[in-house]
């Protein structure tokens, strides 16, 4: 089973980086329910087995683009962010002083914190994409206009999986020009 949820959440990052042209610096945060993952209610089954399967899907494919990682904890840490610190420096973010736990934080949080090189936390980010696994609310930690994206996987595990991308805002009015590209 946790071949499986690496495999899906392999092919779900690689589908998702294509679909929404990430660049190296950009930023794809994922917000995981790893009880979602095992079929059970969100909060109730944490998993660090889960998580760490996840993880490893998703990790190696955004270190070959490099593509930050943003883990986001759980609600009962605000929905802060993991993140690398040189992430954190090149967007001006400051750190916060918290370490994630599996019941205070998360399961992907606290594994994504033992794995990252310099993890720091920090409370919100703009990222450029973003992974929903089991309906943790990623939408705050995307840059303004997010657009939804449809993979061919619709789960990880037992979890739904919801992904977005983010594009510039539209200004201007009818007689404005769009560059396509940035759609």
């Amino acid at each position: 089973m946790l071949q499986e949820i690496t495999r899906q959440a392999k092919q779900a990052v690689t589908e998702l980086l294509e679909s929404a042209r990430l660049q190296a610096g950009d930023i794809l945060v994922v917000g995981c329910s790893s009880s979602e993952v095992l079929g059970e209610r969100i909060g109730t089954a944490s998993s660090m087995d889960a998580a760490g399967a996840v993880l490893d899907g998703v990790l190696p494919v955004l270190q070959q683009h490099g593509v930050y990682l943003a883990a986001q904890c759980c609600e009962h840490l605000n929905r802060a962010i993991i993140v690398e610190a040189a992430a954190a420096k090149e967007r001006g973010l400051s750190p916060v002083n918290v370490l994630p736990q599996p019941k205070a934080g998360g399961s992907l949080a606290t594994t994504a914190w033992q794995r990252m090189e310099n993890p720091v936390a920090v409370e919100s980010i703009q990222a450029e994409a973003g992974i929903d696994i089991g309906g943790t609310l990623i939408g705050m930690h995307l840059k303004p206009v997010a657009v939804p994206v449809r993979l061919t996987v619709r789960q990880i595990g037992q979890a739904p999986l919801l992904c977005a991308r983010t594009r510039p805002k539209f200004i201007g009015g009818s007689r404005a020009v769009y560059d396509e590209t940035r759609l």
